[in-house]
């Protein structure tokens, strides 16, 4: 029987307008230590933004989201930032923001599959 391994996880969330609260699930970041596994993925629904706030620069949210998956990974295209150990990138990318992009609190679990299968359980359930 398999031993199951921790892991932790947040919700990157879209807020177009600060001020009002109003939030779209935008992405997922999946942190196991154990595993030494950290990966982020990220899906922009234009109709879904537009609805909330009609004048949202959509290519600028684009842009922004799709850094977070290449400073998991480590990119180095992604700036210092993606240098970092994975235990900081995972903080970093998780610490608290005011800015339209901002990040759920972040929960913990066990698993006893893959940290990918978790990600994709994760995505499947939260994004889709």
């Amino acid at each position: 029987m398999p031993v199951p391994s921790s892991f932790d996880y947040a919700v990157v969330r879209v807020v177009p307008r600060v001020e009002r609260g109003e939030f779209i699930n935008a992405g997922v970041i999946v942190f196991c230590l154990e595993h030494r596994f950290l990966e982020a993925r990220v899906k922009v629904d234009e109709a879904r933004l537009k609805a909330l706030w009609e004048q949202i620069d959509v290519d600028l949210v684009r842009r922004h989201l799709e850094a977070i998956p290449q400073v998991a990974a480590g990119d180095l295209s992604a700036g210092p930032i993606a240098r970092l150990s994975l235990r900081e990138r995972f903080h970093w990318l998780v610490s608290p923001r005011s800015t339209i992009i901002q990040v759920s609190p972040v929960h913990t679990g066990l698993c006893e599959e893959t940290p990918e299968g978790i990600l994709d359980t994760l995505t499947k359930r939260l994004l889709d």
